[in-house]
């Protein structure tokens, strides 16, 4: 039995977790979160289902649920209800006493899936040929652990989409170039908006193993992996021209994840933070069309009836990975920890989380 096929045996949900009544699902995890207290912690990210996000002790996006997963002393068991890359970080943060546990293991993230550690230091190492010791490897925390080790190994740091500016003029300070890694439009829409050309950014093909970028070399300023959100790349120019013409008024809002023309054409754009707070503040009776993943944004619509929320691709489905966990592989996960089994525990090494907490923390200390 090959690999792939273990996983897809050992990650199906018994068929009587499908036949319960969703009342019974729903009270079962209630009745489990009551006996372990304390010591049972569930953070759901933003982007989770409904059916799961009832029962998060807190929400947010994926380093600050790590966070609090390292503040919650009290917790033995972290359930994280996001994907893979996320349980890591609060793998690394936590304890050595404390369980983190994934629901799905195929939960997990196309974006940062394709920038693997071999294809990261190939590229490093024809990267240093060309440009010598200029470079500053960045990545954003949408990435394994792999990577974020290995821009701790070179000086580097991590980024989130709220804190990215910041952290590439740091890079600028420390060298002359930076790589960044693995969402090329993050890299692009951040050092386009602090005074970066595009005609000085580069985009490192991981598949093809080259550099892109016609002119001289000596002008790249940044290299971008050639890597996306496979959510995010969906929000096309188009689909906001159609809302100028048959709804003025929308206010369009996207995630810095979009493309550079979607960012561009776009009202506002900013993390999914300030895609909350700054619908939550807005004004009631306004018109917004919301460029991220869909089940944050039905959410929205939901939490403030007052205005009118709609996604800016009328068509979007929920992110595939990020929509894996559902109500059935939480109970399964909870009850199997009751009898005693860790179901799905995430763990990453201690040298690999060496390297990995300092790219987070050097990012954590400019804060």
């Amino acid at each position: 039995m090959s690999i792939l096929e273990q996983i897809r045996k050992m990650d199906r949900v018994p068929e009587h977790y499908r036949e319960l009544a969703l009342d019974e699902k729903r009270e079962r995890i209630w009745a489990i979160k009551r006996r372990l207290g304390k010591r049972l912690f569930i953070p759901g990210h933003h982007y989770q289902r409904d059916e799961v996000i009832e029962f998060a002790d807190a929400t947010g996006d994926s380093l600050q649920l790590a966070q609090l997963s390292q503040d919650n002393k009290d917790a033995e068991y972290v359930v994280f209800c996001g994907v893979h890359f996320m349980a890591e970080t609060a793998d690394m943060l936590t304890t050595d006493d404390q369980h983190v546990i994934l629901p799905d293991l195929k939960a997990g993230c196309s974006m940062a899936d394709m920038a693997d550690i071999d294809q990261t230091e190939y590229a490093w190492t024809v990267l240093q040929d060309m440009f010598n010791d200029t470079i500053l490897p960045l990545t954003y925390v949408n990435s394994t652990a792999a990577i974020k080790a290995f821009c701790g190994r070179y000086g580097g740091a991590t980024v989130t989409s709220s804190n990215a500016k910041k952290m590439v003029e740091w890079a600028f300070t420390q060298k002359e170039r930076l790589l960044f890694l693995p969402d090329q439009h993050l890299g692009r829409n951040t050092a386009y908006d602090l005074g970066i050309g595009l005609d000085e950014m580069a985009v490192w093909d991981p598949i093809n193993r080259k550099l892109e970028f016609e002119g001289d070399f000596e002008r790249v300023k940044v290299i971008l992996w050639k890597g996306h959100c496979s959510v995010h790349e969906k929000f096309t120019v188009p689909q906001i021209e159609q809302f100028r013409r048959d709804s003025p008024d929308t206010t369009i809002i996207v995630h810095p994840e979009c493309p550079y023309e979607v960012v561009q054409a776009a009202d506002l754009n900013g993390s999914t933070h300030y895609i909350i707070e700054t619908i939550r503040k807005a004004k009631p009776g306004t018109t917004w069309a919301v460029g991220t993943e869909m089940n944050l944004v039905n959410r929205l619509a939901q939490q403030f009836p007052d205005k009118k929320i709609v996604s800016l691709n009328p068509t979007m489905c929920p992110c595939l990975t990020m929509n894996r966990i559902d109500i059935d592989h939480l109970l399964w996960s909870l009850e199997e920890l009751e009898n005693g089994n860790l179901h799905y525990p995430i763990t990453v090494d201690a040298d690999t989380t060496k390297e990995a907490r300092l790219a987070l923390e050097r990012m954590l200390d400019r804060k």
